[in-house]
């Protein structure tokens, strides 16, 4: 078949479909393709404790792949809102089989970890962005590592030690968890502690209290001869900049912080348009689009009815709600979520780039 024919016979099937495009028809069944949004299957989830599990998601044909200690952001739909949030791979990196896996902790009101933890089940699709980060080991790796970590702050370095040889630096590993039965991974730690990979010094804070960086000269001797990477509670890592600062040595400390923002949908708000520093309130009741031309705005349009595509802009920060379905979609700082203002309301606020 010619490129002609080829272009012409893809049209014309665009045509018969509308509005569900040959594009949504090959969602609906090669979902993990190339050239599709990237998503992932989760294909496997192991319970780590209580609290916690392992998921493992075989990615779509553009995953570009990580580095031991990165994180990737996971989109699903929990109750209709399609929540964004961002977990460290503890997979091994180019693993055989093509998978990645997360580890998530259940938090107290956690409306994605409790899902994640104790609701999702092998087959969910889920969307996914690159990993990104760079709390990540150094090329070459450092002759002496001290890593120090906080409940679910062993996840990056657990995947950094999954990916380093076992007989190759030498690593001092603190972790405290409230209580032995809340340690995740505890018998893989145990395990490579045993083999040599490892000097490991667990601690229960529950019935032990709180590491005190100051037991650092009794615990880690020669810490200050060892490249640091520390990961937990925002108190630890507060206290690991200070300690390291106080020490002279910040350049070898290496910290990794999560503060995700939570958006909390609501009825109507504020839209914000990037680049013009507008503000317009709008009810959740009333399309984006005309909102922003009832304040005078002109933005680009077409059908009106969220077939053609043409009011397509990119939403940077918030939430809106599709005026046809009622689905919630968020959006937290750093995304590009492609919207249709046409049949889209806003939904407690967001920031547009049009």
């Amino acid at each position: 078949m010619t490129a002609g024919l080829a272009e012409g016979v893809w049209k014309l099937a665009s045509a018969i479909a509308t509005p569900v495009l040959p594009d949504d028809y090959l969602d609906m069944f090669a979902p993990l393709r190339a050239g599709a949004e990237l998503r992932g299957r989760i294909t496997a989830i192991h319970r780590e404790t209580a609290d916690a599990a392992t998921i493992v998601i075989t990615p779509g044909r553009s995953w570009a792949g990580h580095v031991p200690g990165q994180y990737v952001r996971i989109g699903i739909d929990v109750n209709g809102v399609r929540q964004w949030r961002a977990y460290s791979l503890t997979s091994l990196a180019g693993a055989p089989d093509g998978t990645i896996a997360i580890t998530p902790k259940a938090i107290p009101d956690g409306v994605v970890s409790n899902h994640l933890v104790h609701d999702a089940r092998p087959g969910t699709l889920v969307m996914l962005d690159q990993a990104i980060g760079d709390f990540t080991l150094p090329t070459p790796t450092p002759d002496k590592i001290l890593f120090i970590t906080g409940g679910s702050g062993i996840t990056p370095v657990m995947g950094m030690l999954r990916n380093l040889p076992r007989d190759g630096a030498d690593i001092v590993l603190l972790h405290s968890a409230p209580r032995a039965e809340d340690v995740v991974f505890a018998a893989e730690l145990a395990e490579r502690a045993r083999g040599g990979q490892l000097d490991l010094r667990v601690r229960h804070t529950d019935t032990d209290g709180m590491l005190d960086l100051a037991d650092l000269e009794r615990e880690v001797p020669d810490w200050r001869e060892r490249q640091a990477w520390v990961c937990g509670p925002t108190g630890l890592l507060d206290a690991a900049e200070l300690h390291w600062a106080a020490n002279d040595l910040t350049d070898a400390l290496h910290v990794e912080r999560f503060r995700p923002t939570i958006i909390e949908p609501g009825e109507g708000g504020e839209i914000t348009l990037l680049g013009s520093k507008l503000t317009i309130d709008a009810d959740g009741a009333t399309p984006i689009l005309d909102a922003a031309e009832d304040a005078g705005v002109l933005m680009k349009s077409g059908c009106r009815m969220g077939i053609c595509f043409g009011c397509v802009v990119t939403m940077r920060q918030g939430a809106v709600r599709d005026l046809r379905t009622g689905e919630i979609t968020t959006a937290e700082p750093g995304d590009e979520l492609p919207i249709q203002t046409c049949i889209n309301a806003v939904a407690g606020s967001c920031d547009l780039e049009v």
